[in-house]
């Protein structure tokens, strides 16, 4: 039976077994193809099933959390709704911050020793229920808190190198592109307001919109100015992951501190970004930018993550980016005119309040920079290179493959070795038999154990198996010339070996429709002869004409008289039959019924005729082509 495959069930109906469709709140419920999978998923892993209650549901992405009470304790289901190599990336950063001792919940193994169950097209992982409570936020105390415990995870996030077979994701280089999309969208804004001049917002948007795509164009000239481009050279490991949506309820108080969860969307990134989210909204949802707090929140984060001069330098280009005002206005892209007649305008009124203290925070926050010791990325860059270092992390592959359940497997394919020389240039015997021919590159394909699987799978394995190939391809190109072999006279290869050589099929070629050498100079010596006979008969044309020159051009004057004669009377012939045709033509239209007319052609149309390809001769013999018939093609529209 074919297994269900996950999708979106937002815009799904009740419909089932043919009845009536009734209304369904999918945030409280899903599927009952879904539930079924989280039956079949809870039987993968050594634990009995008591009862199972769902937390929360994402029906536009297709995931859902439960709670389910096992005779293990109670633990959380959870199907995570991107793709599985993506969320392998995110699973592989769980066990490994878990392994740091970051408080994060700790993933339980299934029955064959994997982290994750894979099934109708999504990954599955089951938790330890972990008792939490969110974090205070009125006062500062509980903003310091959940500071403090984003700088833990973050610290313990560095040197992550995913697992293979995940898809990275990063966002640490892509700060100057973010920038100009901001800026590009907001310049959309005085359009979209342009564009819908009678809504309640187009006046509010339009008098301040430049105000705001100037704020976006100064930032991005501060970043590229900054230490950025040096801070990202150090490379991904050595920043570590952002959570990407950090905040008052994936952040909680529990056992030993702040725990963090809903790992599924982190990323490679200049880790203060999520202090930044954090801090901008934290001012936005007070109405109002206040430095005691701001500066409490980053000395919270600094004590467990510290910063840099370079690092605060950017953090606070971050902030002064028009961040809030884009994030609350992009809605107008969606559905313009409902937008802006109905939320718009209370929308931005409250942003420009909340503006208003927003660039003397700022001024009064970079005086702070002082207090923060520099990065060094010059010399640290010098010292070394952080992208070329080797990963400490030791993965066990067989635990984090992607494949399907149950999938035998083949036996090992055969190794298989190309041996390409360079080709011999034409130089004397005596130099070549000096110079030794040297192989370009030996790469080895050593056996790797592939798994008949099903659809997936079988791509799965293919793009695991690219991956290692391409890794000691590379490996192999990397050695030098003087690390190779020369190698020794070719011999006939072994049915054992499996060597391929190419050197002997490209020497022993032959060009196609090549010719023995004795014909060739024939054909060359015919070939002379009869450009001697053709001077000869030149040189006596011209003697004659010398002697005759008035025969000549009187003979030559007549044939191009009876030439053009011949042509004209063609030419009557021709327009004598376009005109019988033309007659025909209007005496049918004339009795024909009046819905089956031809349509008049448009004066303003200009017709050329192209001729049509010619076909290719299967005769050996050169025979003149004939002209088909001309296509008429359109000109000027």
């Amino acid at each position: 039976m074919e297994q269900y495959m996950i999708t979106p069930w937002a815009t799904r109906d009740g419909t089932q077994d043919g009845t009536q469709a009734t209304p369904v709140d999918w945030d409280m419920q899903v599927p009952p193809e879904v539930d079924q999978l989280a039956d079949l998923v809870s039987q993968q892993y050594d634990m009995t099933v008591h009862s199972r209650k769902l937390i929360t549901s994402k029906p536009d992405k297709g995931g859902a959390i439960w709670r389910i009470e096992t005779d293990k304790g109670p633990r959380s289901l959870k199907v995570l709704h991107r793709t599985p190599e993506r969320s392998l990336y995110s699973v592989g950063l769980q066990d490994y911050v878990v392994k740091q001792g970051a408080r994060v919940a700790a993933l339980i193994p299934a029955k064959d020793g994997k982290l994750f169950v894979e099934m109708g097209g999504k990954l599955w992982i089951v938790t330890d229920w972990i008792p939490l409570q969110p974090a205070t936020k009125v006062d500062l105390v509980g903003a310091q808190e959940l500071c403090y415990g984003l700088g833990e995870f973050h610290s313990h996030t560095k040197g992550y190198r995913p697992p293979l077979g995940a898809k990275n994701s990063s966002r640490l280089y892509r700060w100057p592109k973010y920038y100009e999309k901001i800026t590009k969208k907001i310049g959309w804004m005085r359009e979209m307001a342009k564009a819908y001049p009678d809504t309640v917002a187009s006046k509010s948007i339009l008098a301040v919109v430049d105000q705001y795509e100037e704020q976006a164009k100064t930032a991005l000239q501060r970043l590229i100015a900054s230490a950025y481009p040096k801070m990202v050279a150090m490379g991904e490991p050595h920043w570590g992951l952002v959570h990407q949506d950090y905040g008052w309820s994936n952040g909680q108080n529990g056992p030993g501190g702040l725990w963090v969860i809903d790992l599924d969307g982190v990323s490679y990134d200049l880790p203060f970004r999520d202090l930044r989210k954090l801090i901008t909204s934290t001012m936005d949802d007070m109405g109002v930018w206040d430095v005691g707090w701001m500066r409490g929140m980053i000395e919270a984060y600094h004590k467990a993550n510290p910063l840099d001069k370079e690092s605060f330098e950017v953090l606070l280009i971050d902030m002064a980016m028009p961040n809030e005002f884009y994030k609350h206005l992009k809605e107008m892209f969606f559905d313009p005119v409902t937008f802006l007649n109905t939320e718009a305008e209370g929308i931005l009124q409250r942003v420009l309040s909340t503006d208003q203290t927003k660039n003397q925070a700022l001024a009064e926050l970079a005086k702070d920079i002082e207090k923060y010791p520099s990065g060094n990325y010059e010399e640290l860059l010098a010292a070394k290179a952080p992208q070329q270092l080797a990963s400490d992390i030791k993965w066990d592959q067989q635990s984090w493959d992607l494949q399907p359940q149950d999938s035998p497997a083949t036996e090992p394919q055969p190794t298989t070795t190309i041996i390409v020389k360079k080709k011999k240039s034409a130089v004397s015997k005596e130099a070549s038999d000096k110079k030794k021919v040297e192989p370009i590159a030996v790469v080895k394909e050593q056996p790797q154990p592939v798994k008949a699987d099903k659809a997936r799978g079988r791509s799965r394995n293919k793009r695991t198996i690219g991956i290692r190939q391409q890794n000691l391809a590379t490996e192999g190109m990397l050695k030098t010339q003087e690390e190779l072999p020369v190698e020794a006279p070719r011999k006939k290869a072994s049915s054992a070996s499996n060597l391929i050589d190419l050197n002997p099929h490209l020497a022993s070629r032959k060009v196609k429709n090549a010719k023995p050498k004795k014909a060739l100079a024939k054909k060359q010596d015919m070939s002379a002869k009869k450009a001697t006979k053709k001077k000869a008969i030149s040189a006596k044309n011209g003697i004659k004409s010398a002697v005759k020159p008035k025969a000549k051009a009187s003979q030559g004057k007549g044939a191009s008289e009876a030439l053009r004669k011949e042509k004209t009377a063609k030419q009557e012939v021709a327009k004598r039959s376009q005109q019988r045709k033309k007659a025909a033509t209007q005496a049918k239209r004339a009795v024909s019924p009046a819905k089956t007319q031809r349509a008049p052609v448009s004066k303003a149309l200009i017709y050329s005729k192209v001729a049509a390809p010619t076909q290719k001769k299967t005769n050996s013999r050169a025979q003149k082509l004939r002209a088909q018939k001309g296509l008429k093609v359109a000109r000027g529209r």
